[in-house]
Formats: structure tokens, C-alpha cells, sequence
């Protein structure tokens, strides 16, 4: 009998609920291999590079600027070279996560210009120094864009323009704001060179029709009736708008918005997840996009792990694909990468509790140098109630690929109700060079009516887990 690995099943204590969990450390891959139709790979595993010396402070944000990777950390902008040397560029001032946005070369600014929206300010760099932006009329800088020339800001209550000939000047009479309902405005997108505002509980889509004083105007027909929950909260994924937000009088959820309308890809489960939280925490949420080696993934940080939705391997197997990731031996913790950035041919992370750089790897599973673990759950073996004796248990995986020396170990445990975990029984995964080895549980008991089973393992176990087969002997009635 063969039984699926790409989620699995569990009953909640609490109430006559099934739950879905979902692999952890391990990401869901819908490759037709003969002898399944998709594996769980390893999550990537995150090397530092450089070493950090004084520099203090966590990771706040980063971008490709020109061929160059840019992070602010702490309270100050760097430069990272490919082997990880900082080089501190100024200040920009402390607080939560930055925005960051850059423009082309203009006689005044020849090399262009990266703006940073840090603590409530404006900075930006030329490349030679960074400046903050002093103009009165600028106010509160919540977040920040470049769109058709402009750098646009918000405050929370208007849209706020910069000079085309001056980025460090703004013209009070070319406020604009987004009104459609009175709900603050959280944080500013741009999709198709088209700005969208944000709100609580909607968002609005801008054109720009030139004239006097605020060139962009409303579109009125791409307004949502929903909005997000924090400035970090949002992105742009596959060319659309994904954040975690809600509509008046709504739980808050995972959504994808595009063309006037938003679509829910956040499962029950994923719902239960959100509802363990504060609308305050969620607030301080960040979501991000990665589109890498086939996958289509959305990364959803939240305070005690990640979420992550693949839309490219749900189109592929007609069904949600979630996985999370932390930085843990057991349970779950904060994932320690954030802020991907594609640059110097790799994806390059940042530690948001130091203010360590790194990139992501997929041969290895250690974290910064951590051990972390694993986890993925079946759904319920059932067979009509006539119960069934458990001779084997076989993952169908790829081993062999640990590091040198290592002799790894996995372990299984099963439940009977879905709450309560029989104690492990582990088994030797292989050592390096043994991929022909087989991950075989022997004499695993008996069920009377329904069995849901347990897989871990840690990053040393360095496996590629294909299928599950059961070999049981069904009992009568």
C-alpha cells in the first residue's frame, strides 16, 4: 500500500477536528520520477559568508542595485561583495523592516539613486554618501516606490510625490490620497509600472495622467475590497499582489489580488496558523516572492516560522502546496533567512536576529551552521474499520548524500487517535556513498481502526523521500 508524503494528517485535542500538517524543513517537489509522482526534498540549507567583526544590528532589508548587493543593517547601509565584506555607506536610522527602491541617471545623479524608507525618513544614496531627505513637506515616510520618475511615499493618509528635477523636494499641492474608504493606507506596491496603494481594507490601483499637481489618478475599476494587515505584509508575486489582510468584518487571510478582485490561497489550516496571532503581530509580518529552479514560492515570515505557498507545484498537482521552515531541532522557531536577493548568481540572505549575511544552499540543510530538523506526517491509514497488523514500513527515498563521517539516524512513530505519538523507532539512513540503502521499519504493531504515522529526522539526514509503501495484513471483522 502506498501512501502519500506531501502533507499529512492530525486530530486537535481541543476539539473533533482534522487537521493538516504540513512538511517541515522539507519542500513539496511534483516531479514524475516512475515511482511517484513528486518527492520531499531537503529545505536549502544557509551558508555565511564573511565574517560580521563590529558590525552590529539585525538584518532590516536588501536589494540589487546595479550588479551590487545592498543591505541595511541595524541603523546603517552597506555594500556586500560576493565574499562577504561590508562596507558601511551611512546612516539611515533605525526601526523595522526597510523599503527600498532605486531610479535611472539623470544629469544630477549620474550613477542613479537608491532610496531607503527607515524610521520614519527618506534617505537616499548617489552613490558617494547617503543624505536624508529634510524637506518639511515630505512628512512621515511609511514606505517607499519609484514609479514613472517619482518617488512616491505615504504617510498612512496621502500619497506623496517627489520632484521629477529634485528627488529631495516635494511640492505640497501634489498630495494625493487614497480615499475610497477611510482606512489608513498600510503600504505602496508597484504592478506593471502602475502604483497601488494598500489600505486596511482595500486597495487601489493608480495611472498617471500627468497635470499640475498629482499626476496619478485613481483606477476606478481595479479597486479591492480588501487590504493588508502591515507595511511588510504585501508583495508583488507572479506579477500580482499577495499579502496577508482581510476585508471589514473578516478573518484575516492569504490573498492574491489582480484585475479588481482577490483570490484566497490560504487553506483552513493556514488559517488556523493566522488565527494564533494578534492582528498586531501579523502586522509584523513580511512576505516576499522566489521564483527558483522550477518553484513559484511565497514566503510568508511570521514570528515563529515560515509559511510557504508554491503556486507553480499547485498547478501541478490540482491542490494547495504549503511547507514551513524554522530554524529548529524540534517544533518550530524563527526561520533565520530573510530578505532574499538575487545577486552574484545565488540567492543571498540575511539573519534577522544578527547581522550575519549568507546564501542559500541546497547540498547541505544546516543552518548557519546548525543543526536543524525535520518533520512530515501521512494522512490516516484506515481500512474499513476491519483494522490491520503492520509488518513493514519502507521509505522509498535518496540517501547517501550526508556529509563525511556522518552516520546518521531517522526515526518513525505512529497514533492511533491522531493526538498521541507512540514512543520512535529509529533506523540508520546510510552513510556517504550508501544510496542503495533501504529505510525499512520492521514488526510496527497493529491498528483497529485508523493509524496516522510520523516521520523526523535532522539535517544530517540528508535524504530526498519519495514514497511511502505499508506492508500490513488486514484482519477480520
Amino acid at each position: 500500500m502506498q501512501v502519500p508524503v506531501i502533507s499529512g494528517v492530525y486530530s486537535s485535542a481541543g476539539a473533533p477536528d482534522v487537521r493538516i500538517s504540513y512538511p517541515k524543513n522539507l519542500v513539496p517537489t511534483p516531479v514524475p520520477s516512475g515511482i511517484s509522482e513528486g518527492y520531499l526534498r531537503p529545505g536549502d540549507g544557509i551558508v555565511q559568508v564573511g565574517t560580521v567583526g563590529a558590525v552590529t544590528g539585525v538584518t532590516r532589508g536588501g536589494i540589487n542595485w546595479m550588479g551590487i548587493l545592498y543591505r541595511v543593517i541595524g541603523s546603517r547601509l552597506y555594500s556586500l561583495s560576493a565574499d562577504g565584506v561590508y562596507s558601511d555607506l551611512g546612516n539611515v536610522g533605525d526601526g523595522p523592516p526597510v523599503s527600498m527602491a532605486y531610479g535611472p541617471s539623470s544629469p544630477a545623479y549620474p550613477m542613479g539613486i537608491l532610496a531607503v524608507a527607515s524610521g520614519g525618513g527618506l534617505f537616499l544614496f548617489d552613490g558617494a554618501s547617503v543624505v536624508q531627505v529634510t524637506d518639511p513637506d515630505l512628512g512621515f515616510v511609511a514606505d517607499v516606490i519609484w514609479v514613472d520618475g517619482y518617488f512616491m511615499t505615504t504617510d498612512g493618509e496621502f500619497l506623496v510625490v517627489t520632484e521629477l528635477t529634485d528627488p529631495t523636494a516635494v511640492e505640497p499641492l501634489k498630495y494625493g490620497s487614497s480615499e475610497a474608504d477611510p482606512d489608513p493606507v498600510i503600504a505602496l506596491l508597484k504592478v506593471r509600472n502602475e502604483p497601488v496603494a494598500l489600505n486596511r481594507y482595500t486597495i487601489e490601483m493608480f495611472d498617471n495622467v500627468g497635470g499640475a499637481g498629482f499626476p496619478f489618478q485613481r483606477i476606478e475599476g481595479a479597486q479591492i475590497m480588501r487590504g493588508c494587515v502591515g507595511a511588510k505584509a504585501c508583495c508583488i508575486y507572479e506579477e500580482a499582489v499577495a499579502f496577508i489582510g482581510s476585508g471589514r468584518n473578516e478573518q484575516p487571510g492569504i490573498y492574491i489580488a489582480g484585475n479588481g478582485s482577490s483570490n484566497k490561497i490560504s487553506t483552513v489550516e493556514i488559517d488556523r496558523v493566522l488565527a494564533g496571532f494578534t492582528e498586531q503581530e501579523l502586522s509584523l509580518s513580511v512576505l516576499e516572492p522566489r521564483n527558483d529552479n522550477g518553484h513559484s514560492h511565497l514566503y510568508v515570515h511570521l514570528p515563529d516560522r515560515t509559511l510557504v505557498y508554491d503556486m507553480a507545484a499547485t498547478q501541478a498537482v490540482k491542490a494547495a502546496v504549503w511547507f514551513t521552515l524554522s530554524t529548529s531541532l524540534t517544533g518550530f522557531g524563527l526561520y533565520r533567512a530573510r530578505f532574499f536577493v538575487w545577486c552574484y548568481d545565488r540567492w543571498n540572505v540575511g539573519d534577522p536576529n544578527s547581522a550575519r549575511i549568507g546564501y542559500t544552499d541546497q547540498t547541505i540543510g544546516t543552518h548557519w551552521g546548525e543543526t536543524v530538523g525535520w518533520e512530515f506526517q501521512t494522512v490516516f491509514a484506515y481500512n474499513a474499520s476491519k483494522g490491520a497488523i503492520i509488518h513493514s514500513l519502507e521509505l522509498v527515498a535518496l540517501s547517501g548524500r550526508v556529509a563525511l563521517g556522518d552516520d546518521p539516524t531517522i526515526s518513525t512513530s505512529y497514533s492511533v487517535d491522531g493526538v498521541q505519538w507512540s514512543q520512535s523507532k529509529s533506523i540508520r539512513v546510510g552513510a556517504i556513498g550508501e544510496r542503495t540503502q533501504r529505510l525499512v521499519w520492521r514488526r510496527n504493531g497493529f491498528m483497529r481502526s485508523f493509524r496516522g504515522q510520523r516521520f523526523q529526522g535532522t539535517s544530517d539526514a540528508h535524504l530526498g523521500i519519495m514514497r511511502l509503501e505499508i506492508e500490513a495484513e488486514g484482519l477480520a471483522v
